[in-house]
């Protein structure tokens, strides 16, 4: 590492952390500091052993708690393409009118009876000639909507969440929990450097809701986990922005 670069990240040597927002593109939200210039930090994956260039000035604040990992804040949301690193810029398609909704005709393109080969069409091709027009539409929208999915990619994201609105907040604590949800089927801790966590199980509603604080009788609401440990709700946590980072890097136990 260069002599003292960007002082705010010497807390980083040798220190794994997470990027938040995560970098997309990259399944493993773990990383480590390699060297530091004014301008840029390379660090390295964990996991898949890739490095990457950071450009200083997507870099934001660092955290001051490292349980139960160090988040290293970005200005931008960013992407990992190609092998490059850049701004992640959202795509915004029009969709088309739904199915059912109203078809505006003018009145001069209304079909009226007519000869055809000498015989006059009636009722019944005026009938099959809408239900045409309406078959026609309906390809026309499949079609759209098979392209504007397939132009996504990888970058549509299905996660699991909660089918009831759980009404938490940070300021909630285990008896808040209690009263809402019921006695919880498990209840456990895990203790940290600096603070604890509680695991109130909830199996039959297939989620876990997780307390975070320094002591138990200060713990407070900070998320819920599904049956494969992963964020389904969270909160915004005085000190931690949005605790869904937190849920991220946090081991089940």
């Amino acid at each position: 590492m260069s002599a003292n670069p960007i002082p705010e990240l010497e807390g980083l040597r040798g220190r794994a952390f997470s990027f938040y927002p995560p970098i997309l593109n990259v399944e493993h939200n773990e990383w480590k500091l390699c060297e530091a210039t004014w301008s840029e930090i390379l660090v390295h994956n964990t996991k898949d052993q890739r490095e990457i260039w950071v450009p200083r000035r997507f870099l934001g604040k660092v955290s001051q708690v490292d349980e139960p990992v160090m988040i290293v804040g970005l200005d931008k949301e960013l992407e990992w393409t190609a092998g490059i690193l850049r701004p992640h810029e959202r795509r915004v398609i029009a969709m088309p009118a739904a199915p059912n909704s109203a078809l505006v005709v003018p009145d001069e393109s209304i079909p009226t009876p007519a000869m055809v080969g000498g015989t006059r069409i009636g009722d019944a091709g005026e009938s099959r000639m809408g239900l045409y027009i309406i078959g026609g539409i309906i390809a026309v929208l499949f079609v759209v909507y098979g392209v504007v999915s397939y132009s996504r990619g990888d970058r549509v994201e299905y996660q699991a969440v909660l089918q009831e609105d759980l009404g938490f907040t940070a300021e909630d604590d285990y008896h808040a929990v209690v009263r809402k949800l019921g006695a919880p089927a498990n209840d456990r801790w895990k203790e940290g450097k600096d603070l604890q966590y509680r695991a109130l199980a909830y199996p039959d509603r297939h989620f876990t809701v997780v307390l975070m604080g320094t002591e138990q009788k200060n713990a407070r609401y900070i998320g819920a986990l599904n049956d494969d440990w992963k964020p389904v709700h969270s909160v915004k946590h005085a000190g931690h922005g949005n605790t869904r980072a937190l849920l991220q890097g946090l081991p089940k136990f």
